[in-house]
């Protein structure tokens, strides 16, 4: 990774969270936490900047419908998250199947 694909994935970055600070305060809170949770559980479409893009195109449509952010995803947000990551391996998974190739087997 060249200095230039820092610099430009900096002013994503910052475009992005440009993006979230626009949102309604309530918005911005139920997305931080969100942020918190993919953060923690590692999903691997994290890396590439969708699955957080995705949840703001999501957030801005609700706000333009004039929907409050819970009537958006329900009054559990980790149940939500869980919900989007399904069917994307997290990084705990991919190192758990490495362990266990890794692991000789006894009879």
């Amino acid at each position: 990774m060249g200095i230039r694909d820092i610099v430009e994935g900096k002013r994503e970055w910052r475009a992005h969270m440009a993006r979230v600070k626009s949102l309604p305060s309530d918005y911005q809170i139920v997305y931080q936490e969100m942020q918190k949770y993919f953060f923690k559980v590692g999903p691997v479409e994290l890396a590439d900047g969708s699955l957080l893009s995705g949840v703001v195109d999501f957030f801005e449509e609700g706000v333009a419908d004039g929907k409050g952010v819970m009537e958006l995803i329900g009054d559990d947000v980790a149940a939500f998250c869980d919900d989007l990551i399904k069917d994307s391996p997290t990084y705990a998974d991919i190192y758990q199947a490495a362990a266990r190739e890794a692991t000789p087997r006894t009879k």
